[in-house]
């Protein structure tokens, strides 16, 4: 049977028609009529909405022939290359703002290489291809190279666009780029067609000229040649210079300034010899590209006599300048001419960011020596253009005082910030407050809370915990407390609670317990401080200890359960019985029953959770002095009763303890 099915499917497949595959030509006229479409849709974008028109043209659509593969997966189409969609963008629209916007939906920026795979792509629609040069030269020139210009310059040529071309030319001249072969060989081959004699023959006499060799590196090469080869300038080298017969634009002059930033001098003097010469008006670049250069210790008095005729003239110092001589006066530790140039900037529209302020405020705290006036002028020329000092920033100043260990200034540099309108939040009052407690600095702890005081504001509790903390930490328990004492009688007992606890632990820590007790009832009783719960825990654990208890500090113990239930918290009761079971006496846990309440005596199922751990520990005769103690209810009391005589002394090691009550009135 199963053999049939088989017989059947396979006469079924091979009886279903296949189309014929197609000849070598008509694979040929299939791509053909793709390429012709293609063509036709860059030059007619109205024939389609642009969504249909980009899927239209840029869209994957499977071979037809492939329809019968059994492969199960998805034919996934190809998406279109950036060029394409620059393409396709450019060619439909010629609003600017239609065009950016389209760019930055497609997530496209345009780079060198897409510029330049662009024109070549656009050769054959010149108005496309001027539009697109266009849109780069005003957005992004630096991204116009000399091979783009050419490419440009081609179109035009071999398009027939004559006067475009020459004018192309000129501008290409003053940039100082060239004119390539290829351009010169295809223009003068169209010219020829043309019949265009005159447009050839000074085609040919642009190339005589030396047109090949005017790239503007070339050009900026042989300037710079001139200028170095003597060592004084002269009327010679100027004559040199003139005879180049150059037309000097923003661009080469920047270039030539900058590679001559090995001589400032001789920079500074190309740099006022081509505008002396009248040919030439220096601009926003060229001024800050001198600036650049003359930025340096040896040149001082000239770099800030050029900074002022760039605010002079109307220009504005770049972010390129104050980054990189700002870079170079901290290093050499000219903070001073730092903070000056600081000033300057921040006086423009170019103003240095939040990032450049705070470097230079860590400049300045590592500096040899720690100049807060510096410091402080740094802050008024940053908050006084509207700008506000952050946690962040005064984080990583922080971080720089503790690496050269200045970090007992850190209240100068609150002082100078706060001038500024600033702050700290509580996370960076406890790393300052731990920091000078940690380090000893009594004083400048003192001095933290009384600044933070004037500031109308006060510590809050975990930055007072971090203060107390850090004097702990540095064995400083007495200032510890004094300066937890003095916070709590300024600013009240109803945040100190954190605080209190950090004392409380770094005494017991310090096997101080009894001290940390007497501490604790003073200012419990005095102070009305509420301690916290696990305060209360911490303390009866460590006067429970072995030694302390048996030097008084069971008694001291006992004390805190009624304060405890005062402040409505449950008793602590687990640390009682564990002493009652290792070393206590009957007396005592009668004592530690008796404080459990403030009734005559707590409930029957406390009193026999006592009895049982102390008979578990083997404790029968204590056990039996607290039975005799109790109230005579207890002792008639058929569970208790029934306990002692189930618990003798030889099966108490055999037993196991009953599980505790979930809950125990005292």
């Amino acid at each position: 049977m199963r053999h049939q099915c088989r017989l059947l499917l396979l006469r079924s497949y091979r009886s279903s028609p296949r189309p014929p595959l197609p000849s070598h030509h008509s694979r040929l006229q299939v791509i053909s009529n793709s390429t012709q479409s293609f063509t036709s849709s860059l030059h007619e974008p109205s024939r389609l909405p642009p969504l249909q028109q980009s899927q239209s043209l840029y869209s994957f659509q499977p071979n037809s022939l492939n329809n019968r593969s059994f492969s199960s997966k998805p034919v996934i189409k190809e998406k279109p290359s950036h060029e394409a969609i620059v393409i396709n963008i450019f060619t439909r629209l010629s609003s600017k703002d239609e065009i950016n916007k389209e760019l930055e939906s497609n997530g496209i920026v345009i780079s060198h290489d897409l510029a330049l795979k662009t024109l070549k792509s656009l050769e054959s629609t010149p108005d496309v291809a001027e539009r697109f040069f266009n849109w780069v030269l005003e957005a992004s020139p630096k991204k116009l190279s000399s091979k783009s210009y050419n490419t440009m310059l081609l179109t035009l040529g071999v398009n027939g666009l004559v006067d475009e071309f020459w004018s192309l030319v000129d501008e290409m001249k003053k940039k100082g780029h060239g004119v390539s072969g290829n351009v010169r060989d295809r223009v003068g081959e169209k010219f020829q067609e043309d019949g265009c004699e005159g447009d050839l023959n000074r085609l040919k006499e642009l190339f005589a000229s030396g047109s090949m060799d005017n790239s503007v590196d070339k050009v900026c090469n042989r300037v710079c040649k001139i200028v170095m080869k003597d060592d004084q300038w002269n009327g010679e080298l100027e004559k040199q210079l003139r005879d180049l017969k150059l037309e000097f634009g923003s661009d080469l002059v920047k270039m030539v300034v900058e590679k001559l930033d090995v001589e400032p001098r001789k920079a500074l003097l190309f740099f006022r010899w081509v505008d002396e010469s009248g040919g030439f008006k220096h601009d926003e670049k060229t001024y800050n590209a001198m600036a650049r250069v003359l930025g340096k210790e040896k040149f001082l008095d000239r770099f800030w006599g050029l900074i002022g005729e760039i605010r002079s003239g109307g220009y504005e110092m770049e972010m390129e300048t104050y980054v990189r001589v700002s870079a170079r006066f901290c290093q050499g530790r000219m903070i001073r001419e730092a903070v000056e140039l600081f000033e300057f900037a921040m006086k423009g529209r170019n103003t240095p960011t939040g990032q450049c302020c705070c470097l230079l405020l860590k400049k300045i705290v590592t500096n040899k020596k720690l100049d807060m006036d510096l410091f402080e002028r740094t802050v008024k020329a940053y908050t006084g253009n509207g700008n506000v000092m952050t946690d962040a920033m005064l984080q990583s100043v922080l971080k720089s005082l503790r690496s050269v260990d200045r970090f007992e200034q850190s209240n100068e540099v609150l002082k100078a910030l706060k001038e500024g309108g600033y702050i700290p939040s509580g996370d960076l009052q406890s790393v300052i407050a731990s920091g000078l407690s940690r380090k000893g600095k009594k004083d400048e702890a003192n001095e933290l809370v009384d600044f933070m005081e004037a500031s109308g504001d006060h510590l809050d509790d975990k930055a007072m915990a971090s203060l107390v903390e850090g004097h702990c930490d540095a064995k400083n328990l007495e200032e510890a407390s004094e300066c937890f004492k003095k916070m709590i009688g300024k600013e009240g007992v109803s945040y100190a609670g954190y605080a209190f606890e950090k004392l409380v632990l770094a005494y017991c820590n310090g096997f101080q317990a009894r001290d940390a007790y007497k501490l604790f009832t003073e200012l419990v009783k005095q102070n009305q401080l509420k301690p916290w719960h696990s305060t209360y825990k911490i303390m009866v654990r460590n006067l429970l200890m072995k030694k302390v208890a048996r030097d008084g500090g069971f008694e001291e113990a006992l004390s805190l359960l009624p304060m405890m239930r005062n402040h409505g918290f449950p008793p602590f009761v687990d640390p009682f019985i564990d002493y009652l079971c290792n070393s206590g006496t009957g007396a005592e846990a009668f004592a530690f029953l008796k404080a459990l309440t403030s009734k005559k005596f707590p409930s029957n199922l406390m009193v026999l959770r006592v009895l049982e751990a102390m008979l578990k520990s083997a404790r029968h005769s204590e056990a039996q002095d607290l039975l005799a103690l109790c109230p005579s209810y207890i002792r008639r009391n058929a569970d208790v009763l029934q306990l002692f005589s189930s618990m003798k002394p030889d099966q108490c090691s055999l037993e196991k303890p009953l599980p505790a009550p979930a809950q125990i009135e005292a």
